[in-house]
């Protein structure tokens, strides 16, 4: 299994404590250190510092890490316009020697977008299905050859489809839990298909969606990873559990229920689980990006015991 480290500095972290996690989940052998692309805190607590932007942050990581792989889950295409995110990622991918995937979603969270003036249309769908079709049709453009789009949302003419990114394929992460479209595009576009936060007794059934979605455009379905994301909170005895709940709002039964959490056995059986219905990948949302013990205890109680993917 290969285990990610996941988080969401929205809720109150700055540049500085994400590069201290990234740094820290390197050197212990995580293969990723992922975050979300939000700008705005969910929930009651203190806004402070404030928004970071997901790719200017993941910029200044890509030069101050070596190893570790560096994404979202996932970039909203309502905050950015294809052609600048395709530019974006692309320099990240060079900055980072060929670190960088992409994760991409339609974004849901309107009240971020009324407090900084972002355009929320009622339909994101589209958009997201055309933003995929140019940033894709960018990279994929052959050096000295020009890249064209004439789309309901996004026209590009006579584009020069630069700069490349390091990498052949960039790797690009569908999410969502739809049972119709989000498994279609996962099989035009992905190489990842992800659930984030579902009901564990779902996600066989929604990953057999996405693989049945492959095999209806003749695709390999073993060509895509399938991974889940679910919050983790592991302590080495009860008394830890709790206090690791009572930090981010939460409650060691449900956390157990809906995430991977409790003693560091428990998790590995929960993780066990998850190889049972098909995942391959784990992302753990980590979401105390002050508390690196946490990362130890998992690297060194949890990860030693199912593995890891670099």
């Amino acid at each position: 299994m290969d285990l990610r480290i996941f988080t969401e500095p929205q809720q109150g972290a700055s540049y500085a404590d994400q590069l201290a996690m990234a740094q820290r989940a390197e050197q212990l052998g995580f293969s990723a250190f992922f975050r979300s692309d939000h700008y705005l805190r969910m929930g009651d607590g203190s806004p402070l510092p404030g928004p970071t932007d997901a790719w200017t942050t993941l910029a200044g990581l890509a030069r101050e890490t070596s190893t570790i792989r560096l994404g979202t889950l996932v970039t909203s295409a309502t905050f950015r316009l294809p052609g600048v995110l395709a530019i974006q990622v692309a320099q990240v991918d060079e900055m980072s020697g060929g670190r960088v995937e992409l994760g991409l979603g339609t974004g849901w969270f309107a009240e971020e977008h009324q407090a900084y003036g972002i355009p929320f249309p009622e339909k994101r769908f589209g958009l997201l299905t055309e933003q995929l079709e140019v940033i894709t049709g960018l990279w994929s453009t052959p050096v000295g050859e020009t890249f064209n789009h004439d789309g309901e949302h996004y026209t590009l003419v006579d584009s020069p489809a630069l700069p490349k990114p390091v990498q052949e394929r960039v790797p690009v992460v569908v999410g969502g839990n739809g049972p119709r479209r989000t498994p279609a595009l996962a099989a035009r576009f992905g190489t990842e298909y992800n659930q984030s936060f579902p009901e564990k007794s779902a996600i066989a059934a929604q990953r057999d969606r996405v693989r049945a979605a492959c095999e209806a455009v003749d695709r390999d379905p073993d060509e895509l990873v399938y991974s889940v994301a679910l919050v983790a909170c592991v302590g080495r005895d009860e008394q830890e559990v709790s206090r690791r709940a009572a930090i981010i709002g939460r409650e060691p039964e449900e956390l157990r229920r809906n995430g991977l959490a409790g003693t560091p056995q428990e998790v590995v059986n929960g993780i066990a689980a998850l190889a049972e219905q098909g995942i391959t990948r784990v992302y753990l949302q980590c979401l105390d990006m002050t508390d690196l013990e946490h990362l130890d205890l998992i690297a060194s109680e949890v990860m030693a015991h199912v593995g890891t993917t670099a």
